[in-house]
């Protein structure tokens, strides 16, 4: 049977015989690291095998123990470390101001053994309990969080089974979008959640007439207006969240038919006026919709939707993002083969 491990406890004093009056105390039941200083425990703390619980002395030279609190707090990988403060200074006041930064217990010196012993064993048994329900929260935040993006994904692909029935479209232009995304800067984290947003950009089309959104040829005025209003109705189906997933894909539904110089719908937003990952989802919803057939049109030559693209810089799409996505081609053209539809030709 594997027996449980020993938790590492890092000791923080200026003073050696401190030092080794803790690690007497405490090295039968815990292994022990030790820092004479501020800057040690730091360095320490933020390593790959950090401690599970820090006795921290308080008056130190450069740099005291209530700072190197504060900046263990401050740091999001040291900040649920627990600190016990071991100290002289035993007036109310200093422990009162060791709780308010941070710390979970403060001893006073001198040490008590049995006192130190049953202290460490308790707040370690605190924060093995905090750790696994920090764990069972997360677990269940990443299923909520799969549950979700499912329904998303789902519900775009339902909005483009109107007009394209494989549904793939939405899945190609989240991909162009993400790369897009990455060329352009944004984070790893940013690009990704792009992609899961992406797919509920036309989500408002559920809400157009089939006669109007499949007419095979040009839609008159009254029809046009029609279509003109899926953006909203996009919007208005996802409605307002405090989830940053629903709330981009709100806003690239509203947003994505904006045009660069002030043409587009539904509210004539202009250049960065548009949010930048509606743009970026207007630059590879229309390249993919360029280059695969639709009941109304045939699919065009990569080529002749580069063109358009590079013709449209400056006028409908963000010019600086239809290079950086030009750039990209040969990642675009590997999702275009990897997700390619089955030849099917509506138009005669």
């Amino acid at each position: 049977m594997n027996e449980k491990r020993a938790a590492t406890l890092l000791i923080v004093d200026d003073t050696p015989e401190n030092i080794d009056v803790l690690r007497g105390i405490l090295k039968q039941d815990y292994k022990i690291k030790v820092a004479s200083n501020g800057e040690k425990a730091l360095k320490i703390a933020q390593s790959e095998s950090a401690p599970d619980l820090i006795l921290l002395d308080i008056m130190m030279p450069d740099m005291d123990g209530y700072e190197v609190c504060q900046r263990l707090k401050a740091n999001y990988a040291t900040a649920n470390i627990p600190v016990i403060f071991v100290t002289a200074k035993g007036e109310t006041a200093d422990e009162s101001l060791g709780f308010d930064i941070g710390a979970v217990d403060y001893i006073t010196k001198p040490v008590s053994p049995p006192l130190v012993l049953r202290r460490v064993r308790t707040q370690l048994a605190l924060y093995d309990e905090k750790r696994l329900l920090d764990d069972m929260v997360k677990e269940r935040t990443k299923e909520l969080d799969q549950t979700r993006l499912q329904i998303i994904q789902r519900l775009g692909r339902a909005a483009e089974y109107k007009d394209n029935e494989t549904g793939l479209h939405v899945i190609r232009m989240s991909h162009y979008s993400k790369i897009l995304a990455l060329a352009y800067g944004m984070s790893e984290e940013e690009a990704e959640l792009l992609l899961n947003a992406a797919p509920m950009h036309d989500i408002g089309k559920i809400g157009i007439p089939d006669n109007i959104l499949l007419k095979p040829g040009k839609l008159d005025a009254k029809e046009w207006e029609i279509m003109k209003t899926h953006p909203q109705m996009g919007a208005e189906i996802i409605g307002q969240h405090r989830s940053v997933l629903l709330n981009l894909a709100r806003e690239i539904a509203l947003t994505h038919h904006e045009k660069w110089d002030g043409s587009g719908y539904p509210n004539g937003l202009k250049g960065k006026e548009i949010p930048i990952h509606a743009r970026i989802v207007a630059i590879a919803d229309t390249f993919d919709a360029l280059t695969t057939v639709r009941p109304y049109k045939h699919a065009w030559p990569v080529e002749d939707a580069i063109n358009l693209l590079k013709t449209e810089a400056g006028t409908h799409f963000d010019p600086e993002l239809v290079d950086k996505f030009l750039n990209c081609i040969p990642q675009i053209l590997d999702i275009k083969d990897q997700y390619a539809e089955m030849t099917v030709e509506y138009l005669e």
